[in-house]
């Protein structure tokens, strides 16, 4: 049975790509994540999953050969619907999944825990799941563990969008230090040839402010008198 689209659907896509991280390269941190949580769970197959528009991408898997699957036969595609950990102990026997082409068909999926990446914002984003070929159970101790790798998981892409977002905003950023020789009555800058110009100008050849000017209150009234005069 396919899965429902989320209502947040929209929202929990822009959120995906603010990540950046669709398609990237494999990555030490992830693969732990996923060796960790096959340990714990005693599992041949885990993943970090992120569930795209149209397809389920793993960042990282064991037990798996394949990078990527459709969206449609995705059991995360379920899971991405709450924010709850989503545990199938007979995927044959589910109503959901008895007819899917990973059930009926390689990896021949029997069993399937998968524990919500949820942002800050409550938008489920994948999971980071377990799977078996045999029915069974989680205990409560390797759920709360799945959880938390989920936590960690969603942690390392919270880090990664802002630390991207950061190397954005501070790409082209100029900044000054050092004394500055500026005249004491026009307010011309000396740059370093020796050439003096003003203040708007050597601001904006050595920052990225923009200068919209204006008058201060002090000005306006001196200019007033003047007027007056």
């Amino acid at each position: 049975m396919k899965a429902d689209l989320p209502a947040n659907e929209q929202a929990r896509l822009a959120a995906l790509e603010s990540y950046r991280i669709l398609d990237t390269a494999p990555e030490q941190a992830y693969d732990d994540i996923v060796a960790i949580a096959a340990f714990i769970c005693g599992t041949p197959i885990a993943t970090v999953t992120l569930v795209d528009a149209k397809r389920q991408w793993f960042k990282s898997q064991t037990g798996l050969t394949s990078r990527e699957g459709a969206r449609e036969h995705a059991f995360c595609a379920h899971t991405i619907l709450d924010v709850n950990l989503m545990e199938v102990p007979d995927a044959s026997q589910d109503t959901r999944f008895a007819n899917n082409p990973l059930v009926l068909g390689d990896p021949h999926i029997r069993f399937y825990a998968g524990a919500p990446l949820v942002t800050p914002d409550g938008l489920s984003l994948g999971s980071v799941c377990v799977i078996d070929r045999e029915p069974r159970h989680l205990s409560d101790a390797q759920k709360s563990a799945l959880e938390r790798l989920a936590h960690l998981t969603m942690n390392n892409l919270e880090l990664r969008r802002v630390s991207a977002e950061f190397a954005s905003a501070t790409a082209n950023l100029k900044t000054l230090s050092g004394m500055l020789p500026i005249c004491a009555w026009c307010k011309e800058i000396r740059d370093d040839s020796g050439y003096w110009q003003s203040v708007e100008k050597y601001v904006s050849e050595h920052t990225n402010a923009e200068f919209s000017h204006g008058m201060c209150p002090t000005c306006q009234e001196k200019m007033l008198a003047d007027i007056k005069r």
